[in-house]
């Protein structure tokens, strides 16, 4: 059991890595044991090791080489790694045909993160061939594990007709869902929707909460249009100050139109 949480936290960790650095795994000399006689679970919690820093012991490259090993015995957690790591061009050359490769190992065996990468790979053309009904069967199986991006991707397939029948109503709900559980891009485009009335009504009060709850985390596009709507006095009351709060906030965080619109304020 203790060995089943230490993965899933080190899986959890490696999807959100803003918190990875405050979690190491415990038991570091039985980790390299394990992975020294070949044991794919400790293999993959040592690649974590080494790609997040823990001990002191940050090597992108000796992560990849660890998640490799896992992976081709199948370790589903380091499949999804890897694949993480090839996207990225983070301990190895960037190679989005590879990273489709291991994100497809790891979707086919259900995990919801694989599958959401797989689906964005499919709607981007990025290492595979373009095709949004393909993207559109990822994300559904990972937004019906509840993962939230996929929820937002489904919802951005909804609301351009790609894959699927345009239909705004039901891009607005899954943006919903999505957004619930802290997803940005989702309280951003559902911001966006309560603005133009796309899928819900227009209610730019509503807008203006959405786009607050991204802009709060840090989201730099969210921030922009919240200083806008302030400086506007759309949704808010308005307040000169707190626009120019959130467009250099915006600017700071390197968007330009944040940066243009404080100028002009």
């Amino acid at each position: 059991m203790f060995r089943k949480i230490i993965l899933a936290a080190a899986a959890c960790m490696l999807a959100f890595p803003e918190i990875a650095a405050a979690f190491c795994p415990p038991g570091l000399p039985q980790i390299l044991d394990g992975a020294d006689r070949g044991e794919p679970d400790s293999e993959y919690v040592l690649g974590y090791i080494y790609m997040t820093g823990c001990y002191d012991h940050h090597d992108p490259a000796e992560a990849v080489k660890w998640w490799r090993k896992a992976a081709e015995q199948g370790n589903v957690n380091a499949q999804t790694a890897l694949g993480g790591a090839y996207s990225s061009g983070e301990g190895t050359s960037r190679d989005y045909a590879e990273a489709a490769k291991w994100f497809r190992k790891a979707a086919e065996q259900g995990d919801a993160r694989a599958q959401f990468e797989l689906g964005k790979a499919y709607y981007l053309g990025s290492g595979v061939i373009k095709d949004y009904r393909e993207a559109v069967s990822w994300f559904g199986k990972s937004a019906g594990q509840g993962y939230a991006p996929a929820e937002t991707g489904l919802g951005l397939a909804y609301s351009t007709g790609n894959g699927v029948p345009l239909n705004y109503a039901e891009a607005a709900r899954l943006w919903r869902k999505a957004a619930e559980k802290g997803d940005f891009d989702a309280q951003t485009f559902l911001g966006a929707a309560y603005a133009s009335g796309m899928g819900v009504e227009k209610d730019y009060a509503e807008s203006a909460r959405w786009y607050r709850k991204a802009a709060e985390q840090g989201f730099a596009p969210s921030q922009t249009v919240l200083g806008t709507m302030y400086a506007l006095g759309l949704g808010v009351e308005k307040d000169i100050g707190k626009a120019r709060y959130w467009l250099q906030t915006a600017c700071s965080n390197g968007d330009q139109n944040g940066c243009e619109f404080l100028r002009k304020l």
